[in-house]
């Protein structure tokens, strides 16, 4: 890990003017916040299958009045730094990120100057289901949505297949998710998903099922990706 640090800083030295070095004078070092990352993608990696290690690609660090007032102006570069030496990180330790890495900074009045958190989340990049509009009259109109990251994503008969491929109709870049992972099928007027022979599975309701009906707030888990589930009131 020091060998990783010290890169970043000297790095860090050359991709900034005077004043942004002065801004670190603040209690808040970016080293500080460096080693931090690095023990959070650590603390949080998990084994899904002996050649893959997952772990979180979206981080927020969240600084006092005084330390945000400081770094924020520089936040852009600080940003692409600490992303570069994660990479290097999870390069070494041989981990697989759930998608891009990325680092966002923001406010938490509670903290005092020299304190920062920094929270984690796995957020994969999805393709919107093939033939589906992302509008706000086609998730309307749909038979059923799934959110997934905030993204609403309209589904209608007779479904979809779910997966991490490229010949499914719902691509989620989730290194837990198999290619070809599950499908979402309409029967008559219910709706149901069902695992394709997953490695990792799928889990309804916090269960892990190979076929269950789905019903209106469900929420269902794929690898690392949540998603809910919204049901038109035709289909509950």
């Amino acid at each position: 890990m020091a060998g990783v640090l010290q890169r970043f800083e000297k790095r860090l030295e050359g991709a900034v003017t005077g004043a942004f070095a002065r801004a670190f004078r603040s209690a808040v070092q970016p080293v500080e916040i460096a080693a931090a990352l690095q023990r959070e993608v650590d603390n949080n990696a998990t084994i899904i299958s002996r050649e893959r290690t997952l772990v979180p690609n979206d981080f927020t660090v969240e600084l006092s009045p005084a330390d945000h007032d400081r770094l924020a102006p520089y936040g852009a570069t600080l940003a692409t730094e600490l992303a570069t030496l994660l990479q290097e990180h999870l390069a070494e330790q041989h981990y697989t990120a759930a998608g891009p890495i990325h680092i966002d900074f923001a406010l938490d009045e509670s903290l005092h100057t020299g304190r920062f958190t920094i929270v984690s989340r796995s957020n994969a990049s999805v393709t919107p289901v093939r033939g589906e509009r992302l509008t706000e009259t086609a998730v309307r109109r749909a038979k059923l949505v799934l959110d997934i990251g905030g993204l609403r994503h309209p589904v209608n008969p007779p479904g979809i297949t779910i997966g991490r491929g490229s010949t499914v109709d719902l691509k989620i870049d989730d290194p837990g998710i198999s290619r070809t992972h599950a499908e979402i099928v309409f029967r008559g007027t219910g709706v149901e998903i069902a695992d394709l022979g997953s490695t990792n599975g799928v889990i309804v309701d916090g269960r892990r099922v190979d076929s269950a009906p789905l019903r209106n707030g469900s929420t269902i888990r794929l690898g690392n990706t949540t998603i809910a589930v919204t049901l038109s009131e035709e289909t509950v």
